[in-house]
């Protein structure tokens, strides 16, 4: 009897941990555009002490950036987003790969190709929020 009483009265469901405004692709542009904004300063200034400070600050940015394009990956997008969108798996692959080569390097080439990655993810992730 008490379990009936304090039993749910409501069923609720949802695609998602978590209501999905707390996803976007966003949070993963903005690191990654830092990492490309250190990298071109470091072009700039030869100093080794500069040069030390800022590959940590791009390493840091770089591993940001994969991080909530993983999250991306691993708690918004569900069978039926790969089901449309079956380059997804392919296309976060490669972004996590262009961001470790950020990581990686200075040459600021190697951060753009990680935010044209990321813009991508980004268009699918906003034509999913359409649906």
């Amino acid at each position: 009897m008490l379990s009936r009483l304090f039993a749910p009265k409501v069923k609720a469901s949802a695609h998602c941990d978590l209501p999905c405004g707390v996803y976007d692709p966003a949070q993963a542009r903005i690191e990654a555009e830092s990492v490309k904004a250190v990298q071109e300063k470091m072009a700039a200034n030869d100093d080794a002490h500069y040069q030390a400070r800022a590959t940590v600050i791009k390493e840091q940015r770089a591993e940001l950036a994969k991080h909530h394009v993983s999250v991306l990956w691993s708690d918004y997008f569900k069978p039926p987003h790969f089901e449309k969108y079956p380059e997804l798996h392919t296309l976060v692959n490669d972004t996590l790969k262009a961001l470790s080569a950020a990581k990686a390097s200075a040459d600021p080439k190697t951060g753009e190709k990680a935010l044209e990655l990321i813009a991508e993810i980004d268009r699918i992730f906003w034509e999913t929020k359409k649906a």
